[in-house]
Order: C-alpha cells, then sequence, then structure tokens
C-alpha cells in the first residue's frame, strides 16, 4: 500500500503536476480521480473538511495540501524519506 494518496481529476494540471513530483521521484501513490468516483469524492470531502479544490495530498494519513503545499514539503526535504533508497 502507498503512503501517499492523492484525491485528482482528469483535467486538473496541478494533480498531473503533482503526480510527475512524484514518478519523478519513484514515490508510489494511490490516485483517487474524485471526477468519475462518486465514493472517493465523498471519501475526500470528508478527510479535507470539504475542500472543492484538487490535488488534494495526504503522506502517512496526514493531510499535507495541495500541489503548493507539496512544493513547499518537498524543497523542505520533507519527501526525501519516501524516495527509494539507493542500493
Amino acid at each position: 500500500m502507498a503512503r501517499v494518496k492523492i484525491y485528482s481529476t482528469g483535467i486538473c494540471p496541478l494533480c498531473q503536476r503533482a503526480k510527475n513530483l512524484f514518478n519523478k521521484y519513484q514515490i508510489a501513490y494511490d490516485e483517487v480521480r474524485v471526477d468519475v468516483d462518486r465514493a472517493g469524492l465523498k471519501e475526500m470531502l470528508e478527510r479535507t473538511n470539504h475542500a472543492r479544490t484538487v490535488p488534494q495530498i495526504f503522506i502517512d494519513g496526514r493531510h499535507v495540501g495541495g500541489f503548493n503545499e507539496l512544493t513547499e514539503l518537498h524543497m523542505d526535504g520533507g519527501l526525501d524519506e519516501l524516495m527509494p533508497r539507493a542500493s
């Protein structure tokens, strides 16, 4: 199970940028497309206190926020522990 969960839509450029960041650093994530998954939308609304924007990102069950907050976390080194270690 991935430690990262992202709620997104198919037409959101910031969602794509967040997923690109995770892919670049080989960070596994679970994606919930709230534009096609009504149960996923309900789950996102409950977990985020009714946030209406995407992406909404959770790491280890903790709400990070959206793409801007993810970028800040990354710049502060907060994603380092999620990146695969070189052998």
